[in-house]
């Protein structure tokens, strides 16, 4: 693959580069929060049922009865909004930083949407890619939205207006996407085993990171914005300085304390010292990210850990697997505190900010809020009728929005 940045700008935004090139990241200032996103494919459901009749999609759903009639039935809904343009499966949502009441999805459709999630009211159409939209994201400051999809292409607009600004290309298959926890810079992580970086909104190409074999399952920016942590298919994770794209630490399955299967998902915690790791080993590694060396090994799934992720108030870190189960670590004792269950595959795991409580969405249809303190159910969610492929979550903790594979958005209520 060439390493030439080819990209296209309708409108010139050179007076916002000075704040996203290369001496930005040299701050030693940068804090703040990272954004993970995941791997927006959907997961497989079996279309017949036992005796070969086509699936109607509600099999093993709650139902209710609809006002005084017993005979009519309604699927069981908790939502309070949705979104409903998509007609194919969302992959990627993320809500807004400043006003949390503007939510961006991409999904199978190809495109993104710009929505309100009190009202249910679309704003923006984002057009422009040629297959599914697998990750989307704000700026730290919410002034631009990113798109980027299976078609390798990394689509930019003005959040408030909705204006195109920029778009990139260079890496296949886009799985994931960061902003800079500070400025206006940009990561990809590709399904070809690289991550590129571009400055925005201009586009301007400031780094490509090869040192992974494999398709590049997970990664962001640390929480302080000095280093870049990503995992991949062929058993690796690799700490990354971002000015000079050289692998500061570098785990492989060569190391038989590491996994030794494809690394599925990656979290960092607040502090920007340590790491969890999730493997289709079902394992899960705490790593310090500060000399690179392996912590502890944390075992206690049966099937591929899918996601992970850091508690900011606590010492606790959880894992969340396909075979249904999350786990709650202690990250000081490096031992098991809670199991948490759902009825099927959990597909992402996320800590609400600066708070013990942790929601999960899952192949079960349903989203859950836990106190991870307790292990206990502070809320359950219904209303997709298949997989939740993901979810994001107010600062408060209070609005739960999430994309389905049966192509809605739905907006839940704390």
């Amino acid at each position: 693959m060439s390493h030439n940045n080819e990209h296209t700008t309708e409108h010139n935004h050179q007076e916002n580069d000075e704040i996203v090139d290369e001496e930005y990241i040299r701050n030693d200032d940068i804090l703040e929060e990272t954004v993970e996103l995941d791997q927006g494919e959907p997961m497989d459901d079996d279309s017949d049922d036992d005796q070969g009749q086509p699936s109607t999609g509600l099999e093993g759903f709650e139902f209710r009865p609809s006002g005084n009639d017993p005979n009519m039935m309604e699927l069981a809904d908790d939502s309070v909004q949705g979104f409903f343009d998509h007609h194919e499966p969302v992959y990627a949502i993320a809500l807004h930083p400043k006003d949390e009441s503007i939510v961006v999805s991409g999904g199978g459709d190809d495109k993104s949407y710009l929505w309100r999630n009190d009202t249910g009211e679309k704003l923006f159409q984002f057009d422009g890619h040629t297959d599914s939209v697998t990750a989307v994201g704000f700026s730290v400051d919410g002034d631009y939205v990113a798109s980027a999809g299976m078609d390798g292409k990394v689509r930019v607009w003005k959040a408030h207006t909705g204006e195109f600004c920029t778009a990139v290309e260079g890496p296949d298959e886009v799985v994931w996407i960061d902003w800079h926890p500070k400025g206006n810079i940009l990561l990809a992580g590709a399904s070809d085993s690289t991550i590129w970086m571009w400055a925005m909104p201009s586009g301007k190409f400031m780094n490509i990171f090869n040192g992974h074999a494999g398709a590049v399952t997970a990664g962001h920016f640390t929480a302080d914005g000095k280093k870049i942590v990503s995992v991949a298919e062929d058993c690796t994770m690799i700490v990354w300085d971002p000015k000079s794209a050289a692998a500061m630490y570098r785990l492989s399955g060569d190391d038989a304390r590491f996994h030794t299967e494809p690394v599925t998902s990656v979290a960092t915690n607040k502090d920007s010292t340590l790491a969890i790791t999730g493997s289709m080993d079902g394992k899960a590694r705490l790593i310090n990210i500060t000399n690179g060396q392996i912590v502890a090994s944390l075992e206690n799934h049966s099937e591929s850990i899918e996601t992970t992720d850091f508690c900011d108030v606590l010492g606790l870190a959880a894992t969340g697997s396909t075979d249904g189960a999350i786990s709650i670590w202690d990250v000081q004792t490096q031992r098991l505190r809670q199991t948490l269950s759902h009825e099927d595959a959990v597909v992402k795991v996320q800590f609400v900010k600066n708070s013990p409580m942790l929601v999960s969405c899952s192949a079960d249809r349903s989203v859950k809020m836990w106190d991870s303190r307790t292990g206990q159910v502070v809320k359950s969610w219904v209303g997709h009728n298949d997989t939740v492929l993901d979810f994001t979550v107010s600062a408060d903790g209070n609005t739960v929005v999430t994309g389905s594979d049966d192509g809605t958005c739905l907006v839940f209520k704390a």
